[in-house]
């Protein structure tokens, strides 16, 4: 199980704490324009979702002994345009560079969309998911 903790530091800045510790800070200023100083809490939920998927490549990658020097992870969400303003796609675009074999790159990023990642397995019924990647030298 796990349990985050939510404080309210003021008006619609808030700070949220991961059980082992740390924190990321939430939310807006008052201002009218709705200025972000803090993460959109939509986008907690691409970060959760490009992280998530990206520690089960990286650690079937390793299993699989394929070098790479550096992984980048682009998530992004289409939401409808009216509240709740529900995600109906997402797409995980993975930039992995080093001398990998695309096969089993491609068979890494696909356990961890189908089998692997709670995020993903959490949003699926009602989210469409695309994943695609490529390799930098």
């Amino acid at each position: 199980m796990s349990t985050v903790t939510l404080r309210l530091i003021e008006n619609f800045m808030m700070s949220v704490t991961g059980s082992n510790g740390h924190s990321v800070v939430v939310g807006r200023s008052p201002d009218p324009q709705f200025q972000y100083v803090g993460i959109k809490p939509s986008e907690l939920l691409l970060m959760a979702a490009a992280s998530c998927s990206a520690y089960d490549v990286v650690d079937i990658l390793s299993k699989q002994r394929q070098p790479f020097d550096d992984l980048r992870v682009e998530c992004t969400g289409n939401q409808e345009i009216d509240p709740p303003y529900r995600f109906t796609q997402i797409d995980i675009h993975f930039i992995v560079k080093g001398d990998v074999n695309p096969k089993k790159l491609e068979r890494a990023i696909s356990l961890s969309t189908e089998k692997y990642c709670s995020v993903l397995a959490t949003l699926k019924p009602g989210v469409s998911i695309h994943c695609d990647f490529e390799i930098v030298s």
